[in-house]
């Protein structure tokens, strides 16, 4: 190891090893890592929101540890990984005399510094990412069938971190055509396939739930110049911090002189050309594009070591950007030094709130998918997300833990309600309020489609399908129904109750199957609405997500 690896590098590599290991376990768990705890007590081989990689990782560091640590562990082996990994991908000898400006290049890259020790489908997506373009050099060296599974397996699990992986992958075989002729790299592509089967399967099982969430039901806004493609730029400067310049100034000026250098230039400046597109639909979110990072780094490095003020730039102003970073990552702790109310601060208090005044009751978090992991994660106690019309789908709309609270006296929280039974300030002072529902019946697993929709005028008849996934029967008088009007966004507009009867006279939606339902369309008509979809109130609880989205002719 040492012959890859000098003293010296394996002192630092230490030395940030155990501050993130410190900072993961003072550190409370902001909400997407509750959520992909969450995940990770019920392993499989897919969620709504991402694949399984996070859920894996975390599954894995809680057989060694409890808490926050356990949560966190695999993220900061990770994070050194990937730093090392790195290391091996610049090949020039004259790297050994600044291993303290390597360090100090990749710890001032702010998302790199944070998914250290956060546990984030960026932190596998960036380790394995590295690992890909090292076993890609690998291959480009002596291509042969080992070296073909070997790759195949690391883009298998770069697909399983993160689906924009597939970016990364694209773009480095668009690189080098050559890999269409080459036999070797279509065992590399059989292999990953192979490899992510059971993605696919669970896909396939669960309606390709999170295909359609993020290509076609996920909601969207009109464009805003500022918000959308500024903002994009803004996240350019984002995840380099003080040393953007010179960093991308650095990968400008980079040569594709062999094929592993053009990879990553493609990889790098295609996905920044492809984000910048995106950003004239959609508002681009910094991490997003985080995976830039790896192939930067290395070219940012190799231009570094031949270039000596390019190096003292990006030393001087890394160690500011460090600087900056520590002591945020103190803030994370210690509240009063972060500048904000932050989602490290306060969890274990507003959990402890509910359950001094509710006992160990299950909570009912009113559209929280953040809030309702949390929750469990400091309290022990059973939570619950029931979503409604007015948010998103998640992995709460998919698994099992709405039949944890069925028939159950449960408190339902919301900062929705005017009053409730409790209430309790969250650490930014959002006030909550809770109410006791006994029995809880929810039924948001039911599923709309609108079968006929002539025309949407007031008093036409339409007819549409409810199918009931459930083991058991659901009362039909226990239903409501609702028509949702969605703007040409997604965004919804307006609920509208509509009267509707079965075709044929039944009082009970049997298990496992559907009916046909008659209504009418309303008189109340919604402007500039371009969807339409059936949602229902169970119990007299607010509209559900149940429908599928019609496009209003």
């Amino acid at each position: 190891m040492r012959n890859q690896f000098p003293k010296i590098f394996l002192y630092f590599l230490g030395l940030i090893l155990l501050l993130n290991l410190i900072q993961a376990t003072a550190t409370q768990l902001i909400f997407d890592e509750a959520y992909y705890w969450y995940y990770a007590k019920d392993l499989s081989w897919g969620y709504f929101d991402h694949p399984p990689m996070v859920a894996f990782l975390i599954a894995l560091g809680q057989v060694f540890f409890d808490g926050e640590l356990g949560v966190r562990m695999m993220s900061c082996l990770l994070g050194v990984g990937t730093m090392s990994v790195i290391w091996l991908l610049v090949d020039d000898p004259k790297k050994r005399e600044f291993i303290p400006h390597f360090f100090v290049l990749l710890a001032s890259m702010p998302l790199l510094h944070a998914y250290g020790f956060l546990t984030l489908p960026d932190t596998p997506l960036l380790f394995f990412t590295a690992l890909f373009f090292l076993a890609y050099r690998n291959f480009l060296a002596a291509p042969g069938a080992g070296k073909a599974v070997l790759l195949g397996l690391v883009m298998a699990a770069l697909m399983y971190s993160k689906y924009h992986a597939f970016l990364v992958i694209v773009f480095v075989y668009l690189s080098n055509p050559g890999l269409i002729r080459d036999r070797y790299a279509w065992l590399a592509v059989l292999v990953s396939l192979l490899a992510y089967s059971p993605h696919f399967l669970w896909l396939y099982e669960n309606r390709f739930v999170s295909v359609n969430y993020h290509l076609f039901e996920r909601p969207n806004r009109p464009y805003e110049f500022f918000d959308f493609t500024l903002g994009y730029f803004v996240n350019l400067v984002a995840i380099f911090g003080l040393t953007f310049y010179w960093i991308y100034r650095a990968a400008l000026k980079a040569r594709a002189k062999d094929l592993l250098t053009r990879a990553m230039l493609f990889v790098s400046l295609g996905i920044l050309l492809f984000f910048f597109l995106s950003s004239f639909q959609r508002r681009v979110q910094t991490q997003w594009i985080i995976v830039i990072c790896i192939p930067m780094a290395v070219l940012a490095f190799r231009y570094m070591l031949e270039h000596e003020g390019t190096r003292k730039w990006i030393f001087r102003m890394g160690l500011v950007n460090i600087a900056i970073l520590m002591f945020l990552r103190i803030g994370l702790v210690f509240e009063p030094l972060f500048p904000v109310v932050y989602e490290t601060h306060g969890n274990r208090t507003w959990a402890q709130k509910i359950t001094s005044q509710a006992g160990d009751i299950p909570v009912v978090f009113e559209n929280s998918y953040r809030m309702a992991p949390m929750f469990e994660f400091y309290s022990g106690n059973p939570s619950f997300s029931l979503n409604n019309a007015w948010y998103r789908e998640n992995q709460y709309s998919i698994d099992s833990s709405e039949a944890r609270m069925r028939h159950k006296r449960v408190l339902y929280v919301s900062r929705f309600m005017p009053g409730g039974d409790i209430s309790f300030n969250m650490p930014d002072s959002t006030l909550f309020y809770g109410l006791y529902i006994d029995p809880f019946k929810s039924y948001r697993k039911l599923r709309t489609e609108i079968t006929t929709l002539p025309e949407t005028g007031a008093g036409t008849r339409f007819s549409f399908d409810v199918r009931n996934p459930y083991d058991f029967e659901v009362p039909l008088s226990e239903l409501k129904f609702g028509l949702e009007f969605l703007d040409g966004y997604k965004q919804i507009q307006k609920v509208i109750p509509v009267e509707a009867r079965p075709e044929k006279d039944q009082t009970l939606l049997p298990p496992g199957e559907s009916i046909r339902m008659d209504a009418l369309f309303p008189k109340e008509s919604v402007e500039d609405a371009a969807f339409v979809k059936v949602v229902i109130s169970e119990n007299g609880l607010r509209w559900g997500l149940n429908g599928k989205s019609k496009t209003i002719q």
